[in-house]
């Protein structure tokens, strides 16, 4: 004789496979009616592999020691595979004295935290800087301002935007004995103009003190990170990481291989043992 519990079961997972065959086919390619994108205004809590926009990203301001001000940005790609590329214009602008202020043109997915700056005088005041992305037909803006909650210093920043165990015990832009690190340094040689597909040649000489976060830390190896920051189109790197074999510096050498032509600017980021990061650039020519 079946209960009821051995009637609901049959229906209870039909219940859930229907979901499941849902649920999956709005992840697999966030696509509507017609197989027109679908773009949420709101988190869903759904991770979609593409067909969603790009959102641009205010982090905070630092004050300078010279007594200008960074504006800090970053950017959430939406998507969890998709890339975006949405060149400097109508679609990719900074206000005022833009459109082009240095900011990307290549959106990897998800999270850019702290991804570019922008100076401003001492006499900035109330103002504003507003970056617009606009991307699957939704305009999207970030306001830049000197707001004292969002206030940030600049080992804030190095640290990918959160408080370090030492840094949260009180030290800040000037440091302190309880954490002698200090950030590495980068630099990327000038690379000549190649034909697609190249490659090219990337070497990045770094340097650094060789301690990690904390007292008493030993000396660790650096690593290097190769990332396309602007470009018409996709880069391959030949070795996208590494890791030096030295805790104090040297060289990271990688290629680029290209797509298409046009002007692209690459960026290598040198982390630390302690997690601090410094970014350097290279625009390379591609015929």
């Amino acid at each position: 004789m079946k209960t009821i519990t051995d009637m609901c079961f049959p229906f209870l997972y039909a219940l859930a496979g229907l979901l499941l065959t849902l649920s999956g086919a709005t992840i697999a390619g966030g696509q509507g009616q017609a197989g027109q994108p679908v773009i949420r205004d709101t988190d869903d809590g759904v991770k979609y592999k593409s067909g969603q926009n790009v959102v641009p990203a205010y982090e905070g301001w630092v004050p300078n020691p010279d007594g200008t001000f960074s504006l800090v940005f970053g950017y959430f790609n939406r998507n969890w595979e998709e890339e975006l590329f949405i060149p400097v214009g109508p679609d990719n602008h900074i206000d005022p004295g833009g459109p082009d202020r240095g900011q990307p043109t290549y959106f990897a997915p998800r999270r850019g935290k702290n991804v570019f700056e922008i100076i401003v005088p001492k006499d900035f005041g109330k103002k504003e800087v507003v970056w617009t992305l606009t991307s699957r037909g939704k305009t999207e803006k970030a306001y830049g301002a000197l707001v004292p909650e969002e206030v940030l210093t600049r080992r804030m920043v190095m640290m990918g935007g959160s408080l370090n165990a030492a840094a949260a015990a009180g030290n800040d832009d000037n440091g302190d004995e309880n954490d002698p690190n200090k950030p590495p340094t980068v630099t990327v040689a000038p690379v000549p103009s190649v034909s697609v597909p190249g490659p090219a040649t990337l070497t990045a000489s770094v340097t650094d003190d060789g301690r990690s976060a904390g007292r008493g830390a030993r000396a660790a190896a650096l690593r290097v990170e190769w990332n396309l920051y602007r470009g018409p189109a996709r880069v391959v790197f030949g070795s996208p990481r590494s890791q030096l074999a030295v805790p104090t510096g040297g060289t990271a050498t990688t290629t680029a291989s290209f797509k298409a032509p046009g002007t692209y600017v690459l960026r290598a980021t040198a982390t630390d043992a302690g997690g601090m990061a410094i970014n350097s650039d290279v625009t390379v020519t591609v015929r």
